[in-house]
């Protein structure tokens, strides 16, 4: 199947998402080249097989081991936040099945994604590089702790929730990079915030959003 129709729901269904939000958000639209990206990617591929014709639905889905794939919308949002270029070195924490990183690779030089859960770390990487993307590195780690050796970062995304910003991935963060990440405690009230770093190393947070994320969890 190649789920044409439904992507195209999908598609729709995000810039629904953007319209009724953007009085939270500040943004009406989002870039141009990140809707090309979520359109592209085949989020199919990036969910249990079982729950194919569930992928473009606009809701997160359980992908096994307690953690899931994010929605369509706040995939996407999470990347406009960025605002990442063509030359950016980004880092993800929590890779789950590699969908966030295959979006961010079509807008990014260098993708680098850590993932907690060593069954989920083997086969993202397995998928990526079936699926041919060649500028995503993946590693399993403790994401609390970054990725120094290959920092700094233009952009940063955390996909689970986190009480507070970690100071690793904020030191990790380029002057002038931006941070999307959940902040909140498992279960109750999160918000996704932008954590920006200006010229001088001067850092800012901006809440955007009511979210639900799985929690980040530190240690490997």
């Amino acid at each position: 199947m190649t789920y044409e129709r439904e992507r195209e729901q999908m598609i729709a269904d995000i810039e629904s998402g953007v319209a009724l939000t953007r009085a939270m958000t500040g943004r009406d639209h989002l870039d141009p080249r990140v809707m090309e990206a979520v359109r592209r990617v085949p989020r199919e591929e990036f969910v249990p097989d079982n729950m194919r014709a569930s992928a473009f639905r606009d809701g997160a889905l359980p992908v096994g081991h307690g953690q899931t794939i994010s929605q369509p919308y706040i995939v996407a949002l999470m990347t406009d936040l960025l605002e990442l270029s063509d030359d950016s070195i980004v880092l993800e924490i929590g890779t789950g099945t590699g969908y966030q990183a295959a979006i961010l690779s079509q807008l990014a030089r260098q993708v680098y994604s850590i993932e907690r859960i060593p069954e989920l770390a083997r086969a993202a990487q397995q998928r990526l590089g079936e699926m041919g993307y060649e500028n995503i590195e993946t590693r399993c780690s403790d994401g609390y702790l970054g990725w120094p050796e290959k920092s700094p970062f233009d952009g940063i995304v955390v996909t689970a929730a986190a009480p507070e910003v970690p100071p690793a991935l904020l030191e990790q963060l380029k002057p002038g990079g931006r941070m999307a990440i959940p902040i909140g405690l498992p279960y109750s009230h999160q918000e996704l915030t932008l954590v920006t770093k200006d010229s001088q190393g001067k850092t800012d947070t901006h809440d955007i959003l009511g979210v639900a994320f799985v929690p980040m969890v530190e240690g490997v």
